[in-house]
């Protein structure tokens, strides 16, 4: 156990291998409750969260999931959040709600209070009064069928309802943080305990296993997700991040002005992927070379269990972001050889 931005987290269960395993061939449970739940409501949420995030929200339909972001003015990343529509929350109205990192929740609070002048909105803070579990991988759905309803088969991806479990509503969404296919459940807390035991005990006869935050590391990493904190930061803007899709340059957000002139001009560093020689880890800030020259730095990296082999996310110059490019990452001196790979490293069949 570990200390995780104020949150007493799991690094592992029985082995970080294991479980990222058990996540890409058959199912793996995560606590994720550290994640911040914001629910948005009043006559302008919708005009309020338009104005915060760099992703259209006033075109989301009930029941739809959006990735998003927001800025600060300069184009810096605040923190990389998913917006969802629900037709019904756990008290029974119409809302929206904002999942972001738990690191950031409280400088997100602050921003958003900070930006609220003018809308008619209020924001409810429901971390602690909620729980947040993610049942991942491809036998997720069926082990939800017959626990839940309604069945989560028919719902696609980045999908979300609201739901019944035998121990009280829930508000289920098709995502997940492992490029696998997944359910993420928001519950009562005085239930989670007893819904987690329950899924616990119905995948037992399929090999579930409980995983914590290590393998949570290496499945994103395979799936090529942006980590808060490695990838993004406030120094460090979507387009640069390569997140275009969830940037909508068409409609007024904090930050846009900055981030048309950056669409507007070559960006000058890529965020690529590294297929590095060996089996030692380039961590986060290990310099990336061609001969003597930096041209760039890792932002993350790990020993892939699904690819058997190291890998690494990078941001780099772009005259040497080029898929096939030979680099070099430093490590304490020894420099080895490393080629820039396309991204994800990892895609899950359809």
């Amino acid at each position: 156990m570990v200390d995780f931005a104020g949150w007493s987290m799991p690094v592992q269960y029985s082995s970080i291998v294991e479980e990222h395993n058990a996540v890409r061939q058959r199912v793996g449970l995560f606590d994720i409750s550290h994640m911040g739940r914001l629910e948005f409501q009043g006559p302008d949420a919708v005009r309020l969260l338009d104005h915060l995030l760099t992703n259209e929200v006033s075109t989301l339909k009930p029941g739809q999931v959006r990735y998003s972001l927001v800025c600060r003015e300069d184009g810096g990343i605040l923190d990389d959040v998913l917006v969802y529509r629900v037709e019904q929350s756990i008290d029974g109205q119409p809302t929206h709600l904002l999942v972001v990192n738990a690191s950031n929740r409280i400088k997100i609070l602050e921003w958003i209070e900070a930006n609220r002048a003018g809308f008619n909105a209020t924001v409810v803070d429901r971390t602690k009064e909620w729980a947040m579990i993610a049942l991942q991988g491809p036998q997720a759905c069926q082990l939800m069928a017959g626990y839940a309803t309604p069945d989560p088969a028919p719902f696609k991806y980045y999908t979300c309802w609201k739901g019944q479990t035998p121990r009280g509503p829930v508000i289920a969404s098709r995502t997940g943080y492992t490029g696998e296919d997944g359910i993420e459940l928001m519950i009562p807390v005085d239930a989670a305990a007893a819904v987690w035991d329950d899924l616990m005990a119905r995948g037992a006869a399929d090999g579930i296993l409980a995983c914590g935050l290590g393998c949570r590391d290496t499945l994103r990493l395979e799936a090529a997700m942006p980590l808060y904190g490695h990838e993004l930061n406030e120094q460090i803007d979507p387009l640069t991040a390569g997140l275009q899709f969830a940037v909508k340059l068409t409609k007024d957000f904090i930050g846009r002005a900055r981030l048309s002139e950056i669409a507007a001009s070559p960006l000058d560093r890529v965020r690529v992927g590294l297929a590095i020689e060996g089996k030692r880890i380039a961590r986060e800030h290990t310099p990336v070379k061609v001969g003597a020259d930096v041209v760039g730095e890792v932002t993350s990296g790990t020993f892939s269990p699904t690819l058997q082999r190291t890998i690494g996310m990078a941001y780099l110059g772009r005259a040497h972001a080029a898929i096939g490019t030979p680099v070099q990452v430093d490590l304490r001196g020894t420099l080895i050889p490393a080629t820039v790979a396309p991204l994800p490293f990892y895609k899950r069949a359809k």
